[in-house]
């Protein structure tokens, strides 16, 4: 229905809120070992291989009016999709645990010096009912609320850059850190958000002027909370941003940070959870299994070690780097649909080949991180295997 479409304003403000993380600060400061400059180059070039894949994957969403993981039939077949919906459901009750225990943990460390607990469970479960609430308000709704939620979100974190930068020493920071990782662990935070984004331009008004918008916003956000964990790890001498806000003296204004982006980020990965889920039982509403989701994460949060996430988010490029590039592949270049074949083997032929290539890549530690590298291979094997000859054939008129 037209008044459940959302604005490109709407869009914008969901994926910027999505992008202002604890966990992508924290990300930043594990780049912190190249220095500032050559540190801010990896984030940014990482974010364009990222961003623009973003881009596309949520432009054939767009364009198809699919969800994100309806479109990965397009190249593995309607049977062969679900093995990536599946996949996407775990890595989603993954991130939600993560980003609730690292929500958590931070607002604990900020909120001890008010009431002499640290309390992570208790803040776990009152996270996870606020992203519950978010969830049952529905996402025309949540728009609306973003306009104040993450405007005051992105002011409050130029007041903590300010507190980070202000101190205007730059320190030496130990660790080995190559470019090319740096600009890997970059790329792979949009790259996990892949199999998300057309779940939401989907339901906008303009839904290819959504996908820019949302692609953008992403970008944006994305880079300056890396930057923030950066600086903060280069010239805050500290990793921990929750440290940072309790030196500062943040309290109220820091648990709100916390609390405000761990709710706006993982809202889209519960959400999303349930959406994914529906493409394998149609019959469950996806709004409700979203909460299912989040109680779950919650219980991950309090009782398992989930918050080591740094080898997930390279285990999430595996997967989801040569599955859009083969998507890409089909939809653009190709313009392949395997939609009403039940498995596409040729292409969960590449695509296992992809993840075997993207693991070797990270080891081989490429000065443009595994992401490209791989993708280009894999389009490259695409058009061969499923188009060769057709393709040669244009090209040379």
């Amino acid at each position: 229905m037209k008044s459940e479409k959302t604005s490109l304003l709407g869009n914008g403000l969901l994926w910027f809120g999505a992008a202002i993380s604890i966990a992508e600060i924290l990300t930043g400061t594990f780049i912190a070992p190249l220095g500032f400059v050559k540190g801010s180059i990896a984030i940014l070039l990482g974010h364009l291989i990222g961003c623009t894949l973003l881009y596309l994957a949520g432009l054939i969403g767009g364009k198809t009016d699919k969800s994100a993981m309806e479109t990965v039939r397009i190249s593995f077949g309607s049977k062969g999709g679900l093995l990536f919906s599946a996949l996407n459901v775990l890595q989603l009750v993954g991130w939600t645990a993560v980003m609730i225990i690292s929500g958590a943990r931070a607002a604990g460390v900020v909120a001890y010096p008010v009431f002499g607990v640290q309390g992570e469970k208790i803040w776990s479960i009152l996270i996870g009912i606020l992203i519950i609430i978010w969830i049952l308000v529905g996402i025309k709704n949540v728009s609306r609320i973003n306009i104040f939620a993450v405007g005051a979100l992105f002011i409050l974190t130029i007041v903590l850059a300010t507190v980070i930068f202000g101190n205007g020493t730059a320190g030496i920071i130990e660790g080995n850190m190559s470019f090319g990782v740096a600009v890997e662990l970059s790329a792979a935070m949009p790259l996990s958000w892949l199999p998300l984004i057309s779940d939401y331009v989907k339901r906008a008004r303009k839904p290819k002027a959504a996908t820019l918008a949302s692609s953008a916003a992403y970008f944006a956000g994305s880079c300056w909370m890396y930057i923030i964990g950066l600086g903060a790890a280069i010239f805050a001498g500290e990793s921990d941003i929750a440290k940072i806000m309790l030196q500062a003296g943040m309290g109220f204004i820091g648990v709100y940070i916390i609390i405000a982006a761990t709710v706006t980020t993982t809202y889209l990965d519960a959400f999303s959870a349930g959406v994914s889920f529906k493409t394998i039982a149609p019959k469950f509403n996806e709004k409700w299994i979203a909460v299912i989701i989040t109680v779950i994460g919650i219980l991950f949060a309090m009782f398992t070690p989930i918050e080591q996430y740094e080898d997930f988010l390279f285990l999430i490029g595996s997967v989801f780097a040569p599955m859009i590039a083969i998507l890409i592949t089909d939809f653009f270049i190709l313009k392949n649909d395997h939609t009403r074949e039940r498995f596409n083997i040729s292409n969960l032929i590449l695509w296992a080949a992809g993840f075997a290539i993207y693991r070797i890549f990270l080891t081989a530690d490429t000065v443009l991180g595994s992401t490209l590298p791989v993708m280009i291979v894999i389009c490259i094997l695409c058009i061969i295997v499923n188009g060769g000859k057709r393709v040669v054939r244009k090209i040379l008129g």
